[in-house]
């Protein structure tokens, strides 16, 4: 919903692109997207009137903000609204992982009722290894440690001691991480730096009995290198909500049967996306209005 003083026209667009999205663009002074509008420096070009962009989600690699910020358009996200669904869904799928979920389910729905083939793991006892320990990886992090999890972390910056000790949270190098944990968890921001964070080579410092989880961003985890981890059984088994050149899905992740997916709704609770809607509604009013937008990405552009 729009709140404030100021009135304001309003169209709801699905599925531009290319040039459609160019001229669309154009003809309004804010735009509120999701993670599947790509805006691009060409999608910006020649706009003299946008003045904010507001991402509904946390990660803006959707959006050219170094063409943004040279036109002075404000690009903006809501970073708090998807903290606590996206640490449920992480264990959401842990947990499936951990159980065969999937798999039995499968069995059942082709009449079988086959309970030795689906041994499970429980949690209890288990290294949980969080690579971002920021927002969501603290929530997943509290969790673990609900469930009786030992919590490793990596971060590029070590947290304060007195921000690990609610946590549990002890902090070691990446490599030891992957070397120890039984469930690794990825909660870190997609950049060029964290582009195939997790590729072949880490995969391999990896037990074999681990379980991957990604609800981070697609492109974190080199999706080829997983699918033949996988298959050649080099872990145990992966979860991913989120994929490399989303809505498509490697196919070696469909050809093989230690795997759960699903289609980037980490965040699709009602509550959360309420709150994410506020939020850049919020953003979007403050920005048109001369006000400070709570949660700015180029912030020098208002300055």
């Amino acid at each position: 919903m729009l709140r404030g003083d100021s009135e304001f026209e309003y169209q709801e667009l699905h599925g531009l692109k290319g040039q459609e999205l160019k001229e669309s663009l154009a003809q309004f002074d804010g735009a509120i997207v999701r993670s599947g509008v790509k805006i691009t420096a060409e999608s910006l070009e020649g706009n003299r009137r946008l003045k904010a962009i507001v991402r509904a989600g946390v990660g803006t690699d959707n959006i050219d903000k170094t063409a943004a910020t040279r036109q002075g358009i404000v690009v903006m996200n809501t970073p708090a609204g998807n903290t606590l669904s996206t640490a449920e869904h992480a264990f959401a799928l842990m947990l499936a992982l951990s159980r065969s979920i999937s798999p039995a389910y499968q069995s059942l729905c082709c009449g079988k009722w086959d309970r030795k083939s689906f041994m499970g793991a429980q949690l209890a006892d288990k290294v949980l290894g969080v690579i971002g320990l920021g927002r969501i990886g603290r929530e997943v992090a509290l969790r673990g440690q609900a469930f009786g999890m030992r919590v490793i972390y990596h971060n590029r910056s070590r947290l304060d001691p007195a921000q690990e000790a609610p946590l549990g949270a002890r902090h070691v190098d990446k490599a030891t991480l992957l070397r120890e944990a039984d469930h690794l968890v990825l909660v870190l921001p997609y950049s060029a730096q964290s582009h195939h964070a997790i590729g072949a080579a880490e995969l391999a410092l990896m037990k074999p009995t681990a379980t991957l989880t990604n609800v981070a961003r697609g492109g974190i985890v080199d999706d080829a290198a997983l699918a033949q981890a996988l298959r050649e059984r080099r872990i145990a088994a992966a979860a991913l909500d989120v994929f490399e050149g989303e809505p498509a899905v490697h196919p070696g992740l469909l050809e093989v049967p230690n795997v759960v997916l699903t289609p980037h709704i980490a965040s699709a609770t009602v509550a959360t996306r309420r709150r994410m809607a506020e939020l850049a509604a919020d953003n979007l009013i403050a920005a048109l209005t001369g006000g400070t937008p709570p949660t700015p990405v180029n912030p020098q552009v208002l300055r």
